[in-house]
């Protein structure tokens, strides 16, 4: 990490008035400060490494073009989100355009192994996941999950219950716990 970046202690808040009155520098402290976050939001929806980092890159340069005139009305990540996810959404779709279909032996079928947190969880459906990771994983606020995803809150309460309640009536899941 670029080592005036990692000591700059101003807000996102202060840091963004900044960045609206020209100071490029303040753009890298946020890009510093908020990478990591994206890259790993960006993996988790692509599953590959470089395609998290083509989604990086698009992503600080859409929060690029957002600049002279930026108004933050919420977190940075709550703002970031919803890039992040469409770009990874768009990379992925690419991506699996390019991959060739392999065919797994019956006998590598037979041999799964355990069920894993994450094979759980990717089970639910995709709405589902989505706010029980925001939730759980990354630390959201209802508020902020709303915000992020552009729904109302109610809806976020409502996929998360129904998420929560699918693990918890789930046999992979009691089977999981049982181990």
């Amino acid at each position: 990490m670029n080592e005036t970046a990692a000591q700059d202690s101003r807000s996102d808040e202060a840091l963004i008035a900044a960045v609206n009155h020209g100071d490029t520098a303040a753009f890298e402290v946020l890009y510093y400060r908020y990478r990591d976050w994206v890259a790993h939001m960006a993996f988790r929806f692509t599953g590959d490494r470089d395609l998290a980092l083509d989604v990086l890159q698009e992503t600080f340069l859409y929060f690029s073009k957002k600049f002279p005139g930026f108004q933050l009305t919420a977190k940075v990540t709550t703002f970031l989100y919803p890039a992040v996810r469409n770009y990874s959404i768009t990379a992925r779709r690419k991506g699996e355009r390019f991959v060739l279909e392999e065919t797994v032996p019956e006998s590598a079928a037979a041999e799964k192994p355990q069920d894993t947190i994450g094979d759980l969880i990717s089970a639910l459906p995709e709405e589902q996941q989505e706010v029980l990771l925001l939730r759980f994983v990354d630390g959201m606020s209802m508020e902020e999950i709303a915000a992020a995803l552009r729904i109302p809150a109610g809806t976020v309460k409502s996929r998360l219950h129904y998420a929560i309640k699918t693990l918890r009536e789930s046999d992979r899941t009691k089977k999981f716990f049982e181990q």
